[in-house]
């Protein structure tokens, strides 16, 4: 990316909710460390009606300073957002700016990036400089390929991030804090109320330390609990991918991958007749250990597993049982 290295280095836009910092804010502090440059700062932006009651939360190893912008609303308004990062842009010239890719990031950053001519990509899970240029990688033509985005003439390249892509940053900092100070801007919206949704009393995948996921390979409905059963006995979470959930077989709520959950606490997974789409390996990609099991050698599963059976799953299925009993 041309001119890139003139400017003062990485600028991560933090989410919070209700009062409380979204676990994606800090995701982002790892994603900046990936691309971070000799002599660049990473910089965090708190914005809201009371910032600074959220710089304890942001002060993690990996930043250098936390800069908050007080707005007059409480909760989000793309208004008053577009307004505060397009005065952090301007102050601080970052060569590159980090938002998470969420329904609130919708509201404001490609509109900031179409009208001041940044460079911009979204639902971006990779970044990296391939010599100087600054590469985005992301899903296309329904998560079927991989896309690499260059910004070409740009020197600020505005990118969401998906989430649980990057592991938080663990230990604690004392980065520098400072303020900026934004013009009122009208907003045409109002946040009037929260309505949570209705408690769950299925299992929670992100928490699941051992997962036995299913897939389309089970063939029916009718076989999906002889791999209950079998997770049962081994201590197992049952997972599934998207196919699964989508005919109704599982809830959507034990669907890892992209558009499902992620299987961030995981270390061991096994995949049984999975074939491995990529919008699948999205939700796996912290696990430490996969044992993938599918009857088609070239499934794109093994491609990520540590461990690879080429075997009917049903006669998996059984020895398993057999062995555990």
């Amino acid at each position: 990316m041309s001119g890139i290295n003139d400017n003062s280095g990485i600028l991560i836009i933090a989410e919070h909710r209700q009062g409380e910092l979204r676990p994606a804010s800090l995701e982002l502090v790892t994603a900046a460390q990936g691309v971070r440059r000799a002599g660049e700062k990473v910089t965090v932006a708190l914005i809201g009606a009371a910032p600074q009651k959220l710089v304890p939360a942001v002060s993690v190893a990996g930043i250098d300073e936390i800069i908050t912008v007080q707005v007059a609303a409480p909760e989000f308004e793309p208004d008053l957002m577009e307004a505060a990062v397009n005065a952090l842009i301007e102050a601080r010239k970052p060569s590159i700016v980090l938002v998470p890719h969420s329904i609130d990031a919708f509201g404001y950053a490609a509109a900031i990036a179409a009208k001041k001519g940044y460079g911009f990509s979204s639902d971006v899970f990779q970044i990296e400089y391939h010599g100087d240029v600054l590469v985005a990688t992301r899903g296309g033509y329904g998560q079927k390929v991989n896309i690499e985005v260059e910004f070409p003439g740009k020197s600020i390249a505005l990118l969401t991030i998906r989430g649980n892509v990057y592991k938080p940053p663990e230990g604690t900092a004392a980065p520098s804090v400072s303020s900026l100070a934004v013009a009122a801007v009208p907003s045409r919206v109002r946040s009037l109320e929260f309505i949570e949704p209705p408690p769950s009393d299925d299992v929670d995948m992100t928490a699941a330390e051992f997962i036995l996921s299913i897939g389309r390979g089970i063939g029916e409905e009718a076989n999906v609990q002889k791999f209950r059963d079998l997770a049962d006995k081994l201590g197992a979470t049952l997972g599934c991918s998207r196919p699964i959930a989508d005919a109704g077989w599982l809830p959507k709520s034990r669907q890892v991958g992209q558009s499902g959950k992620t299987a961030s606490a995981c270390k061991l997974y096994i995949a049984m007749g999975i074939s491995g789409a990529i919008q699948h390996l999205a939700g796996m990609k912290h696990v430490s250990t996969i044992i993938a099991i599918n009857s088609d050698a070239a499934a794109s599963i093994f491609s990520v597993a540590r461990y690879g059976v080429v075997a009917d799953i049903f006669e998996m299925a059984d020895a398993l049982q057999e062995r555990s009993s």
